[in-house]
């Protein structure tokens, strides 16, 4: 076969993306390129596969892609650890406020010791709360019991009872999950359904030590909320490791809070998952071009 590739760790610009898909067969992307009807005409009726280096497929058009009978791989499962451990630490890192103590450390404000100086939130007789209990909230969760979580809530389109057996955890109604955690950790895919569900509403109805942690996708959030209810104190803080837009701008309001950790979008920033994902990903490719089954496919 004959590979057009894109040879640069900087997304493909959009007009060089338009004019080499044409009349390829098959398209490997990342989720930094958004493939949507535009990109589909120019590839033209000879696309028959579309395989995303990502667990995430909110940047492809699916009713494009089913309209036209294009298939779509993905890659779930062997990101699902370093996501979970990323997640845990980012969740530690805000709550324990590391990155403040570091900069205090740095630039001189450690002195003497005080009883109540850089005093954050621990995990020890917790309730944690988990807006969608997948194969991600699940690893999160199981990492988390050893530091004596008391108990686990989790919200999501539908209850998931066979998950949530194995943390356990109680599925509960998001308004009562916000009320109830003192930790919410977001893990749910970016839909329809759950763009912008992190809002003022939410927010609100949280404890004022709350910390709430995001490494699904930025979209999940309403950042100007979170940043009144950061900027206000309504909530303790929040580590994110999702924004909208990626990269965040360096001056926008986020950065400049204290209490708010943000990470470049790194959760599967392992050597061994970042492989295991770019081989899944071809290995998708291949199979949807010799017409067998992808190990991991949407079926749409």
């Amino acid at each position: 076969c004959h590979i057009e590739q894109w040879d640069s760790d900087d997304p493909v610009p959009r007009a060089e993306l338009l004019k080499k898909v044409a009349g390829i067969q098959g398209l490997y992307c990342l989720l930094s390129e958004t493939i949507d009807s535009e990109v589909l005409d120019a590839a033209g009726p000879s696309l028959r596969v579309v395989s995303t280096m990502s667990v995430g497929y909110d940047h492809v058009s699916l009713e494009e892609l089913k309209r036209r009978r294009i298939r779509l791989g993905y890659t779930p499962d062997v990101l699902t650890e370093a996501a979970a451990e990323l997640t845990v630490a980012l969740l530690l890192a805000t709550s324990r406020r590391l990155l403040e103590a570091v900069d205090e450390a740095k630039s001189g404000g450690w002195g003497s010791w005080k009883p109540l100086w850089m005093c954050g939130y621990g995990l020890t007789g917790s309730t944690v709360g988990i807006l969608g209990l997948g194969r991600i909230g699940k690893a999160v969760a199981t990492r988390l019991k050893p530091f004596g979580v008391k108990k686990f809530l989790y919200t999501n389109s539908a209850p998931r009872p066979e998950m949530a057996a194995a943390i356990p955890a109680e599925f509960v109604p998001l308004e009562e999950l916000a009320q109830c955690s003192d930790f919410i950790i977001v893990c749910c895919a970016l839909t329809p359904g759950t763009k912008g569900i992190c809002n003022s509403r939410m927010f609100s109805q949280m404890k004022d030590t709350a910390i709430f942690i995001n490494t699904s996708r930025g979209g999940v959030v309403n950042q100007d909320d979170l940043h009144q209810a950061l900027a206000s104190g309504h909530i303790a803080a929040a580590g994110l490791d999702v924004t909208m837009p990626e990269p965040l701008p360096t001056d926008h309001p986020l950065f400049k809070l204290k209490n708010c950790v943000i990470l470049p979008h790194i959760a599967s920033a392992t050597w061994s998952t970042r492989n295991a994902m770019a081989v899944l990903a071809a290995n998708n490719l291949l199979a949807g071009l010799r017409g067998d089954a992808m190990e991991k496919e949407v079926f749409l």
